[in-house]
């Protein structure tokens, strides 16, 4: 072959791998984007799979795939499909970090579900912002959460809605004027749920808060507490905090002879709370944005769907995880965009939505009004349905 030819051939060659060069660069910079583009719509889910949190993330990865499985047998969004990417943060708020970035870096996720507990969902909402990838989370319920900006939303019953409306059926149902309140004050959920309760007590003239204990995560003896409670003879303990420790604090004050019952949020309900309490968590309340009992048609259909697919009753954490996904997939079409930067504020602007957990509308602060309110009694060692209270949504 003469220099001439190799020249020209080595030329082209070049000249190829330049424009193939090109392009893939271009591809790269375009999937670096959270803008939907290609045939899927990726959904980060960020919560607990394993540890001491994992029964409130594990039933809403479960129920967010079960949603994509359904939207995507309908036609999908857009003509995409949509996927779930999953991780397990641990219940670590350094792990969710790492994970939310990731999913934004990593994965090029539109959106994100999560984290279910209040503290992770503040770590995660600043990353979410700056990288303008959408945050919905299906659990937290706490202060703090959806001001980090306007990529932050949450689909739950809110601790601020959900609190007033209990201490009204405390007072005017069910008679209680002596509460004591336990606070575990290492965690951002109890110690706003706690702050909650308290402002709103203090609006109902005939609620009284009697006693007012702290403890950590972690703690295994609460007799101190209980002694100094018994004292007060309380109608109830607000208890804001999770299931483990409030499973032990009513064991011993039972243990005590103090038979007032405990009530406390969305902490307390996990099959777990009953297994490790046992007979002395009977008659312990929950307040939550849904239960499967009374439900709507669309509700029970979910719950038979869930059901036959994982074998087991869908609680609050599932049916929100199931919502979030339907909730971004209906901003999505509403908007005609996968963006997040577009379809953030069809979120914004959602008003009665019929999800699964309630019905669903947006604030304009972009926090989520729903209703009903379902209180759930431990009665013969599972959680029922005791009263179903209406929420006013403007």
């Amino acid at each position: 072959m003469s220099l001439t030819k190799m020249s020209a051939l080595l030329l082209v060659a070049l000249l190829a791998g330049g424009a193939f060069g090109c392009k893939k660069s271009e591809e790269a910079k375009e999937g670096a984007s959270p803008s939907g583009k290609g045939d899927t719509i990726k959904i980060g889910f960020l919560g607990a799979l394993t540890g001491d949190v994992a029964m409130f993330g594990a039933p809403t990865l479960d129920a967010m795939k079960l949603a994509a499985d359904d939207i995507n047998a309908a036609g999908g969004v857009l003509g995409k499909k949509i996927e779930i990417v999953e991780a397990d943060d641990r219940g670590d708020k350094q792990e969710g970090a790492s994970v939310t970035q990731k999913f934004i870096s990593r994965d090029h996720v539109v959106a994100i579900v999560g984290d279910p507990t209040t503290g992770i969902t503040k770590v995660a909402a600043p990353i979410a912002q700056k990288a303008g990838v959408v945050l919905l989370s299906a659990g937290a319920t706490g202060p703090g959460v959806v001001e980090a900006g306007d990529f932050v939303y949450r689909d739950t019953l809110l601790d601020s809605i959900a609190i007033p409306t209990v201490i009204g059926y405390f007072a005017h149902d069910l008679g209680f004027k002596k509460v004591a309140v336990i606070t575990s004050d290492n965690n951002d959920y109890s110690v706003g749920l706690s702050q909650t309760f308290r402002n709103a007590a203090a609006k109902q003239p005939t609620i009284k808060i009697v006693a007012d204990e702290k403890i950590k995560d972690g703690d295994k003896d609460f007799s101190a507490q209980i002694t100094n409670i018994k004292a007060k003879n309380p109608d109830v303990i607000l208890f804001s905090g999770y299931y483990t420790e409030g499973a032990l604090i009513m064991k011993e004050a039972r243990k005590q002879r103090l038979n007032c019952p405990m009530f406390g949020g969305d902490g307390l309900y996990s099959p777990k709370f009953m297994e490790l309490g046992g007979s002395a968590v009977e008659g312990s309340m929950s307040a939550l944005g849904f239960s499967s009992e009374q439900a709507s048609p669309q509700t029970a259909k979910y719950v038979a769907d869930y059901q036959a697919k994982f074998k087991r009753m869908p609680g609050v954490f599932d049916a929100q995880g199931y919502d979030a996904v339907q909730l971004l997939a209906d901003a999505m079409k509403r908007s005609n965009s996968t963006d997040p930067k577009v379809f953030k504020d069809a979120l914004a602007k959602t008003k009665n939505f019929e999800g699964v957990s309630g019905t669903i509308s947006m604030q304009p602060n972009r926090e989520p009004l729903k209703t009903p309110l379902s209180l759930l009694v431990v009665k013969d060692g599972k959680f029922t349905l005791k009263a179903k209270v209406p929420v006013k949504i403007d």
